[in-house]
């Protein structure tokens, strides 16, 4: 029997070179090795169309946001709404697969009526509501702060759209046991992010530096950085490299005073790679606990050392395989250590144990391939 399925994407998943994105690639990626047949349909925001994925996918529909003003004076939230497109519910409708929606942004039409009888998959990759009001807490710029307040009660409110899904897999421990509390009578199983990588490929030996990396357009991202410029990397003599993709004036204007602290703005996919590789400690934190960090995954699969604070590793269960540290303090500690120690093999045969099968694309594509279809 031929698999086919609807992939709804916030996005246009390619390249695969940020957050919610790689996930959503890696998981079409996975899934084809199981015999899916993928109908993506994907919102342009900032991105080319794609012939990667129109190779990859038995057809591609590309739909453009709604943005602007107007869009924003709904009840629902503005990511939603701006989503919003009858195009998408009329190819929806050409058909009867089972859909997937890549988080509550894509759920506009998971609650109308014409997919009462479908199959209907929600991914869920963030508490939406906790992470815009994160967002608010971090943000200085008033209108924008006023955005994220609303936005996060919007999301609060809308969130109630997933008792219409028939299965919800959820990025971490702590958001799966959230959500089977909101939600006792529906089946939500674990499944962590996929990823780019399909085995553990550790450099032996050393290097002189210490690498942060993310989107650093992102706040979450952007307050992660300064907070290690202010309280770490500027405090320690060695080399710390902070590389992402659009870093802001504030980020290159507090780095500026330190010689050894160099920004590395919009690295190639392939310097992105190396410097992954070669790091001597990947400095890892954040300030908000939902979700799953994927450059957590990406530094533990390919990198030496990672340093973390304990929120970057909650509901992974990955806690055994990083360096612990949550005050400046100890963060400064653990890496001039860290910085003096080789990885050595039996370090890397424990990350193996601790992250195959769970974190294996292969293993979460099968199992989310058997919740679909079945045996």
């Amino acid at each position: 029997m031929e698999k086919y399925l609807n992939i709804i994407a916030f996005n246009i998943p390619w390249p695969a070179n940020y957050g919610g994105i790689i996930d959503v690639y890696y998981k079409m990626k996975a899934l084809r090795q199981c015999g899916v047949k993928i109908i993506l349909h994907c919102f342009e925001y900032e991105r080319p169309h794609s012939p990667e994925l129109e190779a990859m996918c038995e057809k591609v529909y590309y739909y453009k946001r709604h943005t602007g003003l107007r869009t924003n004076i709904s009840l629902l939230p503005y990511n939603v709404y701006s989503r919003k497109e009858p195009q998408l519910i009329a190819n929806l409708l050409k058909n009867d697969y089972p859909i997937l929606f890549e988080g509550l942004h894509c759920c506009y039409y998971m609650s109308d009526p014409r997919l009462k009888n479908r199959i209907k998959i929600y991914r869920e990759a963030n508490i939406e509501h906790d992470y815009y009001n994160h967002l608010a807490q971090a943000e200085s710029h008033p209108v924008r702060k006023c955005f994220f307040r609303i936005e996060a009660w919007r999301f609060k409110r809308y969130q109630k759209v997933v008792r219409h899904a028939d299965l919800v897999i959820a990025v971490s421990t702590t958001d799966t046991d959230y959500l089977r509390r909101q939600f006792p009578d529906k089946r939500i199983e674990f499944m962590p992010c996929f990823h780019t990588n399909d085995r553990i490929t550790v450099k032996p030996g050393s290097s002189d530096f210490i690498l942060y990396h993310g989107k650093l357009s992102v706040i979450e991202n952007t307050q992660a950085a300064l907070f290690l410029i202010q309280n770490v990397f500027s405090k320690l003599n060695n080399r710390c490299i902070i590389a992402g993709m659009n870093p802001p004036s504030s980020l290159l204007k507090a780095a500026a005073p330190f010689p050894n602290i160099h920004i590395e703005a919009n690295p190639t996919e392939e310097r992105m790679g190396e410097l992954i590789h070669e790091a001597q400690v990947h400095a890892l934190v954040t300030f908000q606990a939902t979700g799953l960090k994927l450059k957590l995954l990406n530094s533990l699969f390919a990198g030496r050392h990672t340093m973390v604070n304990s929120l970057m590793v909650t509901g992974s269960g990955l806690e055994q395989l990083c360096h612990i540290a949550n005050t400046p303090e100890e963060m400064i500690r653990t890496c001039g250590k860290l910085m003096q120690t080789e990885i050595n093999p039996e370090s890397v045969e424990q990350r193996s144990n601790a992250l195959y099968p769970t974190y294996s694309n292969q293993y979460q594509g099968e199992r989310l391939n058997n919740f679909i279809y079945g045996n």
